[in-house]
This record gives C-alpha cells, structure tokens and sequence, in this order.
C-alpha cells in the first residue's frame, strides 16, 4: 500500500470519527436529525426509544447499500464506503452520549458544521460515506440528475417525519442543520455533479496515457500558444463526474506537478458521454 492510500484511509477514519462526534455530542442530545442514512437511523432509534442504537441501525441500512454499490459502482469505492460506515458505526458505539450544550440552535449547527467537515473531506479524498451518497451517485449517472435531487427527497422525508412525530420545531433546527451541512460540504468538495478540467502540459501525450489508463473519458486535444512565452501547446479538456476528481488531480500530480489544470463546473453535457 502507498502513502496515497495510507493517507486516504487515515482521511477516511478522520472523516468517519468526526461524524461519530457531531451525531453523539450534539446531534443526538438535541434531537436534531442529521441528513441522509444518518439522519434516517437516528429517525428510527428515536422511533424505537433508543432500543436499537442510531450507529447500529446505520450499519444495517447501510449493509443492502454496500451490496448494491459492490456490483453497480465499483469495488475499490464501495471498500472504502464500508470502512467509513464501519468506523462510524464502531466511533457512535464507544463515544459517549452527552450534551455539550443546552442550547439547540448550537448543537444544530455545530453538529451540522463538524458532520460536513468529516463528509467533506472524505468526499474530497474520492470516497463516500456510504448510504445515500453512493445511491445518489448512481442515479445520477443513470438519470443524469444532480445528486443534490435524492438528497434532498429523502432530507425532505426526514424532516417531515420528524415534524409530525416530534413536532415541527424539531424539524425546523434540523433545517439548520442540513443548510450548515450543504454549506460547509460545498465549500470544502464541490456541489456540482460534472466539472469539466482544462489541463495546460508539456507531457500532454504522458498525461493522456495516464489518463485514459486511471478513468474511462475521453478527451479533447485542443492548441494552445503561451501569450508571454509564445509556445506552441496542446490543451487537454476532459468532463468528469465529482467522485472521479480525486483520482484526476492525482494522476495530473503524477505525471506533471507542474501542470496548469483549470477546473470548472459543468452544468450539464450533451452528446456522448459516459454515464454507467
């Protein structure tokens, strides 16, 4: 294993222990509901009076998820979603639960802000942690929808739920909290489901090579001159999804640290492009 991966797991781990504190210090004291498959297990503890822990029944919804993901979207991926699930899951069950403060306004931010900040970063790093992030992903490929349309579906059904069990002042502090999440997770990943990445080299033949070699895109090859230098170049201009720019800006590194690589999001795509 190389100091990539080594560093990716340990981001994993970091990620998914961040998560763990935000759910038990803050989150869960002020029955404020996270968002996703998390926010769907601590709906059904709570529904359950706490019988059956948030952290395993996010295991459990996550276990048909991980089934799914092994066949549909990738291997490597749905391992390092599993260890992300797993390291929650086993974070939830050791850290204690307790108040950190009695205002609710605070623990839904702050639980909202320190939960986007392990999703974030775990995003950034090419892996997710699993449950409605890898079904997103799917769908989106498969529908060619922004992720953001299943998240906030199934936020929605969170919030209603808990507003009609709870009472909508519940619902609405975790309105807070999936707004601080949204913000925080754009501000550190990216919101958009397709960037498209305009790559400046010398070694553009290496730098195509490696790419065709690490992702299944295609890529355009377009002349560039230097306006101070006057060099003659060529561009490369490649679209890829989010999940795929960790492994773009890795292979860029590899190739040519010294690359000029401008990445811009993408609205949407037309014609050929590469969806499953």
């Amino acid at each position: 294993m190389n100091w990539i991966e080594t560093r990716k797991i340990i981001i994993i781990v970091v990620g998914a222990i961040l998560n763990a504190l935000a759910m038990n210090f803050f989150l869960i004291p002020a029955n404020v509901y996270a968002s996703g498959f998390t926010g769907v297990a601590q709906l059904l503890s709570s529904i359950l009076n706490g019988a059956v822990s948030t952290g395993i029944l996010l295991f459990i919804l996550n276990v048909p998820i991980a089934i799914f993901a092994w066949k549909r979207v990738g291997k490597l991926f749905t391992l390092y979603s599993l260890l992300s699930v797993v390291i929650t899951t086993v974070s939830m069950e050791i850290i204690p639960v307790i108040s950190v403060s009695k205002d609710i306004l605070l623990n839904a931010v702050f639980g909202g802000v320190i939960a986007a900040v392990g999703v974030g970063i775990t995003l950034k790093w090419g892996a997710s942690t699993g449950g409605m992030d890898i079904i997103a992903m799917y769908l989106s490929k498969a529908k060619d929808r922004p992720v953001g349309t299943y998240f906030f579906s199934l936020n929605a059904v969170i919030i209603i739920t808990a507003g009609f069990l709870f009472g909508w002042e519940k619902a609405l502090y975790t309105l807070v909290t999936l707004y601080a999440s949204t913000r925080v997770i754009d501000a550190i990943h990216t919101r958009h489901e397709k960037l498209t990445a305009m790559i400046i080299t010398n070694k553009q033949d290496e730098m195509k090579k490696a790419i065709h070699k690490k992702l299944v895109r295609g890529i355009t090859m377009i002349p560039a001159r230097g306006a101070f230098s006057n060099e003659h170049r060529e561009m490369l201009m490649i679209v890829v999804s989010r999940y795929e720019l960790f492994d773009l800006q890795r292979t860029i590194q590899e190739v040519d640290p010294h690359a000029f690589t401008n990445i811009v999001n993408t609205t949407d795509v037309y014609g050929v492009f590469r969806r499953d």
